[in-house]
C-alpha cells in the first residue's frame, strides 16, 4: 500500500515537472498586428429618406350620371384602357319609353302651336294663347332633352388614359349615382407621384440648404431624387421634387411634399409605396468604418492607437452613415489613428502592431443614409 502510494506521488512529481518545462520553453508572444486607418476630413453623400405613397398623376373615379342596371362590362381590372374606350353600358329601356313619351309630348305641343298660330294672324284669338303654347312646347323640348342625354350618359367612356382599378360591381347589378362606391377607378400611371412629408426640422434644413426667395426656386435647386422600391432595390428612373405645400399642418407639426417620377415600364403602380432619398452634400466630415465602431451600453464606441501603439477606448458621436462609414460628429479629431477591424479582441491599453488599411469609400450611391431622416436605415455595428 505504501508502495503504492509513493509510486503515484512520484508520477505526480514528474508530470509538473515536464509541464513547468513545456511553460519555460514556449517564447513569450508578441503585440498583434491590426489594420488601422488614419482620421481625416472629407467629402459625403447623405441621403434623408422618407415613407411615400405613390399614386398616378390622374387617379379618376368612374361614377354613374344615372340610375340603371350593370348591361355590359367591357374591361377588366388591371386593363390599360384609351381616353374614350368604352367602359360599361348601362340598362336603358325605361328611359327609351320615357324619351318616346317626351318626343310625342313634343309633337303635340308643335302640332298646338302650328294651329294657333293661323287663328292669331287673322285675329280670331289672341296673342297670349299662342305665346302660351310656344311656352308648353319649349318645355316639352327641354324634358325630352333631358331624358335623352340621361339615355347617352348610359353609355360610359373613360376620361383619361390609364390602368383599370377594381371591379367591385358585376353585370347585372344596380348602380346610381349616388353609390357609395364607384364604378372603377381610371388610373393614369405614366407619370408617378411620390407624396412624402417632413417635419419641422426637416423643412427648416431643406429651407437653409437649397437656395431661393420662392418655393419654385428652391425646388429648382434640389437635386435629383431616388426611389427605393418595397423589395429594398432602388428604381431606374430618377425623379424631381414637383411641389411643396406652403403651409405646416398644426396637428401633424409636417409640410406634404410631391416628388414626380416617369413609368415607362409600368413597373410602378398607384396605391403602393416606397422611399423617396434626398442626396445632400456634407462638406469636410470625418468618416470611420462601421467596422470599426461598436456599442457599449448604448454607446458607439471605438479604439483609438496612441504614440506608444497601445489602444485607448473612446465613445463618438455620429450622424448617420456614407456608404460603408460612419459619419462622426464629436469625439474624434483629425490625425487620430483608429482601429478599423477586429476590435473584439482588443481592450484598453493593450499594445498593437498598427498596419495602416485602406480607407472605404466615401458614399458610394445608395447606401448613405441620414440619421434624421424620416425613415432611418443606420446598420449596425460591427465588431
Amino acid at each position: 500500500m505504501k508502495n503504492k502510494s509513493l509510486f503515484s506521488i512520484l508520477i505526480a512529481i514528474i508530470t509538473l515537472s515536464s509541464c513547468g518545462k513545456k511553460e519555460e520553453q514556449m517564447p513569450p508572444q508578441g503585440p498583434m498586428p491590426f489594420p488601422v486607418q488614419t482620421v481625416a476630413k472629407q467629402d459625403a453623400v447623405v441621403y434623408q429618406e422618407y415613407t411615400a405613397n405613390l399614386e398616378g398623376q390622374q387617379n379618376v373615379e368612374i361614377r354613374p350620371k344615372v340610375n340603371g342596371f350593370i348591361q355590359k362590362i367591357y374591361v377588366d381590372e388591371g386593363q390599360v384602357v384609351r381616353k374614350g374606350q368604352l367602359l360599361f353600358k348601362l340598362e336603358t329601356q325605361t328611359q327609351n319609353e320615357d324619351a318616346s313619351a317626351a318626343k310625342a309630348a313634343v309633337q303635340a305641343a308643335q302640332v298646338e302651336v302650328d294651329r294657333l298660330k293661323p287663328l292669331v294672324d287673322r285675329k280670331i284669338i289672341s296673342n297670349v294663347q299662342l305665346e302660351t303654347a310656344k311656352a308648353k312646347l319649349a318645355q316639352a323640348k327641354a324634358s325630352y332633352g333631358a331624358i335623352a342625354a340621361n339615355i347617352g350618359f348610359g353609355t360610359i367612356t373613360s376620361p383619361v388614359d390609364g390602368v383599370i382599378g377594381g371591379l367591385p360591381f358585376r353585370e347585372g347589378s344596380l348602380v346610381s349615382s349616388s353609390s357609395e362606391m364607384p364604378l372603377t377607378t381610371v388610373s393614369d400611371t405614366r407619370v408617378i407621384r411620390a407624396y412624402f412629408s417632413m417635419n419641422e426640422k426637416q423643412l427648416l434644413f431643406f429651407n437653409k440648404t437649397f437656395k431661393g426667395a420662392t418655393t419654385a426656386e428652391k425646388l429648382k435647386a434640389a437635386p435629383e431624387v431616388s426611389l427605393l422600391l418595397v423589395d429594398n432595390t432602388e428604381y431606374d428612373q430618377k425623379g424631381k421634387l414637383a411641389t411643396m405645400n406652403g403651409l405646416v399642418n398644426p396637428q401633424t407639426g409636417t409640410t406634404q411634399f410631391r416628388a414626380e417620377f416617369k413609368n415607362p415600364e409600368g413597373i410602378l403602380r398607384s396605391g403602393s409605396s416606397g422611399i423617396v432619398r434626398l442626396p445632400i452634400n456634407e462638406k469636410n466630415v470625418i468618416l470611420v468604418p462601421q467596422n470599426a465602431v461598436f456599442e457599449v451600453q448604448g454607446k458607439q464606441t471605438l479604439y483609438v492607437v496612441g504614440k506608444d501603439n497601445k489602444v485607448k477606448s473612446k465613445i463618438v458621436q455620429t450622424s448617420g452613415t456614407s456608404g460603408l462609414n460612419f459619419i462622426v460628429t464629436g469625439g474624434l479629431e483629425e490625425g487620430e489613428v483608429i482601429v478599423i477591424e477586429g476590435t473584439s479582441k482588443l481592450k484598453d491599453d493593450m499594445e498593437i502592431v498598427p498596419q495602416q488599411g485602406k480607407p472605404e469609400a466615401a458614399a458610394p450611391a445608395g447606401n448613405a443614409v441620414a440619421k434624421d431622416s424620416t425613415k432611418t436605415t443606420t446598420p449596425p455595428a460591427k465588431k
